[in-house]
């Protein structure tokens, strides 16, 4: 399998030539272009208010990601809602925990955060099960959340804030790529969404970042040819770059 063309299914960065692809790019001599396949919409304050969420009734609230920070903190704006200095924050991770700067004065207030996964996260909420939580999420929420937080019998309650949608990628000519990365399950939907008709052939890889996206990959009935992160990679742009040298080694061999 030659590698030529790459599409990242991500924003396109300020400056390429400072993230990581830049030295596949040119160790390679491969073009990488990169595609939001998704898109994210306000829910908005009227709409929430019809679904009975009030704010005060909350002690403890769940982030999961740096999308859920952001529109937790738009939300509580537009509900005319000033966010208590005692409230308590619960990570996922400590990144997503350090991002809370944005918006609060991160040493001054209650923050706790798991190791990576929201298994982890059960674990450190598990010390605080007075609490009353509130998880703000998106419409695309993976179902084990709420399995985890039932089983381990919390006071919570779950309210959609944003929603993820297909972008609009009629510009896009898919076919012209020998590889496609992805990053989330709703970018497996968009690509179907957008290209009904797109087949990988042996000559095009997909690769998945995290448990979810590769399962995602492969129910829609894909190849997965590479991942992470794995022990090896940790990052996809290890990922790709193994992969790339590995086909051109096979390639040699021939």
């Amino acid at each position: 399998m030659k590698i030529k063309s790459i599409l990242l299914s991500q924003p396109k960065p300020v400056d390429v030539t400072k993230t990581p692809y830049e030295a596949i790019i040119k160790k390679y001599n491969v073009n990488i272009d990169f595609e939001k396949f998704i898109k994210l919409e306000d829910v908005s304050a009227s709409e929430l208010r019809q679904d009975k969420v009030k704010f005060n009734n909350f002690t403890a609230v769940i982030l999961t990601s740096r999308n859920t920070i952001d529109h937790f903190f738009r939300i509580a704006k537009e509900m005319r809602y000033t966010v208590p200095e005692d409230m308590k924050y619960f990570c996922v991770s400590e990144s997503t925990a350090l991002y809370l700067q944005r918006y609060i004065q991160y040493r001054k207030r209650k923050i706790f955060y798991g190791k990576q996964t929201f298994a982890d996260l059960i674990e450190v909420m598990k010390k605080h099960k007075e609490e009353k939580f509130f998880m703000p999420t998106s419409n695309l929420v993976t179902e084990d959340y709420d399995a985890m937080l039932n089983e381990a019998d919390f006071e919570y309650e779950k309210a959609v804030i944003f929603r993820t949608v297909s972008a609009d990628l009629s510009h896009v000519d898919i076919n012209k790529y020998d590889m496609l990365v992805f990053f989330s399950p709703a970018g497996i939907d968009s690509l179907k969404e957008n290209f009904p008709d797109f087949v990988q052939t042996e000559n095009v890889a997909i690769g998945g970042f995290g448990q979810s996206t590769c399962k995602a990959i492969t129910d829609a009935g894909f190849t997965l040819n590479f991942s992470a992160p794995t022990p090896s990679c940790p990052s996809m742009n290890m990922a790709i770059e193994e992969f790339i040298a590995n086909e051109i080694k096979k390639a040699k061999k021939k």
